[in-house]
């Protein structure tokens, strides 16, 4: 499947995770760690179809890495956590909005730097940059979870009876 494909459905899952957050819910394990390591499997895989890697694009990849472990981290402290239901609950507020629009932008313009400096531009997938970054995150709501004592909610029932 194209990349362009990837980037749609990621956008579009993305769109949806940020408002229900934004609105509340419960966070579980699922929620929290399985999109980002899915997006992370993505991203790898796009990386196998880049017909050669050049020490450029590999010092790209790896500050692309650590600037969205630190975007994602960040993002992190910025969310409300909270016990409800006998679980976790998040709630992003406008300072999440505000991380993940510098972090956007931030993303854009190592893009941009890397491509102008030679770096092929399939050597840094969108889909692995949001995949890192949401591995950032959880990370960090994930720490601060434990430090409150708060489990994270149960599954949904999800049969479809």
């Amino acid at each position: 499947m194209s990349s362009v494909f990837w980037v749609v459905v990621v956008a579009v899952l993305v769109v949806v995770l940020v408002v229900r957050r934004f609105r509340g819910s419960p966070l579980t394990a699922r929620d929290a760690f399985v999109s980002p390591v899915v997006l992370l499997a993505i991203g790898v895989y796009e990386l196998t179809k880049v017909p050669e890697f050049s020490w450029l694009d590999i010092g790209w990849l790896a500050l692309g890495t650590v600037v969205g472990l630190a975007f994602g981290g960040l993002r992190g402290t910025t969310t409300v956590l909270s016990e409800r239901d006998g679980g976790l609950w998040q709630h992003y507020t406008k300072w999440t909005v505000v991380v993940w629009l510098i972090s956007s932008a931030s993303s854009f313009g190592l893009g941009v730097l890397g491509v102008a400096l030679g770096a092929h531009e399939e050597a840094r997938p969108i889909v692995l940059s949001i995949g890192i970054s949401l591995i950032g995150e959880a990370a960090v709501v994930g720490f601060r979870a434990k430090v409150l004592g708060v489990r994270f909610a149960p599954e949904p029932d999800r049969r479809w009876v």
